[in-house]
């Protein structure tokens, strides 16, 4: 059975969303409509897009930033511009922008047919040129992004494993981006049309977890009123992401070690065990060979799951891809909260450039998506948290207030005067009676 190319047709004129559709499905493809750009990114972000055909002129957000953020976060994929202001200078811009054709409004449809035809060509013929490693580009797959050489050394390993099933373990601090490692591996490899199941072990109380991974049969245990089956099963001929592994319970580490050998698992509750087949993912934020020590994780499952192992930085390791995550962010939640693009004033970036940022990128993430809620357009100093800005560190030791410094100023003073007040206050530069005052 041939594959039905899936285009993304992105439009705010809905009659002529609807003509394009009926042209195209009648041609055989399958299509995805959207009438907006930021609707065009939602269906992006989640579905495998082998065309996108857009119109130029939309309300706020125009069609040329959807071409330019698609050229840059989904270079594979060929765009087709229909417009109903076709001019010169435009078409240039368009092309620039990164389109495969340029179709004017009223078209029939066996021209629509034609450009289809040629954006598909041209986009076999990037994909051909297109380097066996990644590391010329500043994406990978629709969420990691970078050019520092932490980042290329994670697009390199990425770029080997993502065509085979072996093993990986993904490590690094909390909100480093694992899970996006991951869905990177998978999504950007021949296996993207299968299955990624995410599951984050630490969340499924332990109790419940051997039976969501492998499934249980009806009476299994209180509560299992029907068959079901298990994250393994759901995830049968693709990926599936282990997060937190090293929360999981002795017992389960021990079925997961015979999945991992024997391919295959046994149902909670069932004597006859069935085969799989899938690549595992594991993820961790903690040092599992301390765990091994102390007996809270297998040795022999360790070894099972570093087939690979990728260390992913924290991201003060990698400061140089920070203006390309704040960029990445801004227009996330720029079109989102304010159907607009933002910007970030350079002393803004400068202050972010500078923090150490302990929660990794979920904490740049959260503090841009503030800043665009609380900006007017542009993201200045003043949108920023005060615990990022400059602080003055006092040394450690005894300080002491302006008021006890003063009190002992003058007892110094008296004592220079062997208690002469009037010698007293002629030094401090004050009268008698202010004296009084202060030794009150």
């Amino acid at each position: 059975m041939l594959k039905r190319e899936n285009i993304l047709l992105v439009d705010d004129d809905i009659n002529i969303l609807e003509l394009l559709q009926r042209h195209l499905q009648s041609m055989d493809y399958h299509t995805y409509k959207a009438v907006s750009v930021k609707e065009a990114l939602y269906v992006l972000k989640d579905t495998f897009i082998d065309l996108l055909i857009t119109d130029i002129q939309m309300p706020e957000v125009d069609g040329l930033q959807l071409l330019k953020f698609t050229d840059e976060h989904y270079p594979e994929i060929p765009k087709l511009v229909i417009t109903g202001y076709p001019s010169v200078d435009g078409a240039l811009e368009v092309i620039k922008s990164g389109a495969t054709d340029y179709l004017t409004k009223p078209f029939t449809k066996e021209e629509l047919k034609q450009s289809v035809l040629k954006a598909f060509e041209h986009g076999e013929g990037r994909k051909k040129v297109k380097p066996n490693k990644t590391n010329d580009n500043k994406s990978v797959h629709n969420e990691m992004i970078g050019e520092s050489e932490a980042f290329q050394k994670i697009t390199d390993v990425i770029e080997r494993v993502k065509n085979n099933k072996a093993t990986v373990l993904v490590k690094g601090e909390s909100g480093t981006g694992k899970e996006l490692v991951a869905r990177a591996i998978h999504y950007s490899g021949k296996f993207s049309r299968s299955p990624f199941i995410a599951v984050n072990c630490g969340a499924i109380p332990e109790n419940l977890l051997e039976a969501e991974l492998f499934g249980y049969l009806k009476g299994a245990f209180t509560g299992a009123n029907e068959n079901r089956t298990g994250f393994f099963q759901a995830a049968e001929g693709g990926t599936l992401f282990l997060d937190e592994i090293g929360t999981a319970p002795l017992t389960v580490q021990t079925k997961l070690l015979r999945a991992l050998q024997e391919k295959e698992i046994t149902k909670v509750g069932a004597r006859k065990s069935e085969k799989v087949d899938i690549r595992i993912i594991a993820a961790t934020n903690a040092n599992l060979l301390k765990d091994i020590k102390e007996n809270r994780f297998r040795e022999d499952l360790y070894y099972r799951l570093t087939v690979v192992e990728i260390d992913v930085p924290p991201l003060r390791e990698r400061k140089t891809d920070i203006p390309l995550l704040v960029d990445k962010f801004l227009f996330k939640y720029g079109v989102e909260y304010k159907d607009r693009l933002l910007k970030i004033a350079p002393d803004a970036l400068a202050v972010l450039k500078r923090y150490n940022w302990p929660g990794n990128i979920r904490e740049l993430e959260n503090i841009v998506q503030r800043a665009v809620i609380m900006c007017d357009g542009t993201i200045t100093l003043k949108d920023l948290p005060e615990a990022l800005k400059f602080r003055i560190e006092f040394p450690e030791g005894d300080f002491k207030p302006l008021r006890e410094m003063e009190k002992e100023y003058v007892q110094r003073v008296l004592i220079y005067t062997k208690g002469n007040k009037t010698k007293a206050a002629e030094i401090l530069q004050i009268d008698r009676k202010t004296l009084r005052e202060k030794l009150k």
